[in-house]
């Protein structure tokens, strides 16, 4: 447990910006969060990847001190989530989807908004909102109306205004849901920025693609957590199985005859082509050959690739239905 210095700054585990452990949360009957543990270090990037309802931004919530836990318990920065949720609160900067941004305002209206929402001293807030204009890129555009902005410039508004009163952590919850690629690409760029300035980013996501820029990820599934690692780390492991790219000139035919091959674990369509996650290589191509040799499906293509999260999480998720 954490203690207080004399200034009633949290002491102990100087290294972790979150902490949780057994964390449970239920509406009901149904069990959003089940007994969830982990720990987050400062400065890191730490995704929560998982599909629609898998728990991630239940979990978030509680971490912002806007749910209380079922059981177990959460501290963020030292303070304790269900105890301490106002320090919780003054320690966060917190980024929804919807970017939390009001459209009949103008950029720098907003700005100000919350500079004084988060309580930005007076003397600090024109330094601070010159800092929020430059990392969203308008410092031209401040009295142009919110809802004008293209998605690209409310998302990086919406971190601009959740940085304004320098908080250590930021919970980012699905903040690049409906934004465009090269717009998520540009934001990352700025998590990037304040990750290197020592900021702690904690941000769920739905999108393979950027859990890469993850340091380590979280993989939720019907709210418990079924892996956590590194990116590289769990594509490594891929359950201890090889991926093979298959094509052919008949993907549905393939994949139907697929379905009983023995050396074959699994077969998913990935885009005009299946991968297939085998334990034995050798074993897994004879047979695969033989099989579509008998059905008359001429093989294109059939090799080992390196796993993408994709194939990480689909193999994961379908271990669990297999349970």
């Amino acid at each position: 447990m954490n203690t207080r210095n004399a200034s009633g700054e949290p002491q102990g585990s100087a290294d972790i910006a979150v902490h949780i452990q057994n964390l449970s949360k239920r509406f009901g009957d149904f069990v959003a969060v089940d007994r969830v543990n982990l720990q987050v270090r400062r400065g890191e990037i730490f995704g929560f990847l998982g599909p629609n309802g898998a728990g991630k931004s239940t979990t978030i919530r509680i971490l912002c001190g806007l749910l209380a836990p079922s059981e177990g318990q959460a501290s963020v920065v030292g303070y304790d989530v269900e105890r301490e949720p106002e320090r919780v609160k003054q320690n966060i900067g917190y980024m929804s989807q919807k970017f939390s941004l009001y459209d009949d305002l103008t950029v720098e209206e907003n700005i100000d908004f919350f500079g004084g929402v988060y309580g930005v001293p007076k003397e600090e807030r024109q330094s601070r909102k010159r800092l929020a204009l430059e990392l969203s890129g308008l410092r031209e555009r401040e009295r142009t109306l919110t809802r004008l902005l293209p998605g690209g410039f409310k998302q990086r508004l919406a971190l601009g205004c959740a940085i304004l009163h320098n908080p250590p952590v930021l919970f980012l919850d699905e903040p690049t849901s409906g934004v465009d690629p090269l717009a998520r690409r540009d934001f990352w760029d700025l998590i990037y920025q304040l990750s290197e300035k020592g900021h702690t980013i904690f941000v769920s996501t739905h999108y393979m693609d950027e859990a890469e820029y993850c340091h380590r990820i979280a993989l939720m599934y019907r709210g418990a957590v079924i892996a956590l690692n590194s990116p590289a780390q769990l594509k490594r492991e891929l359950g201890g199985m090889t991926l093979l790219r298959l094509e052919t000139e008949d993907l549905m035919g393939t994949l139907d005859a697929l379905k009983a091959a023995k050396a074959i674990e699994d077969v998913s369509v990935f885009g005009s082509g299946l991968h297939l996650r085998v334990r034995d290589v050798e074993s897994a191509k004879a047979e695969a050959q033989r099989v579509l040799t008998e059905r008359g499906i001429r093989v294109l293509r059939l090799e080992p690739i390196d796993a993408t999260m994709e194939d990480v999480f689909v193999g994961l998720i379908e271990a669990e239905e297999r349970k």
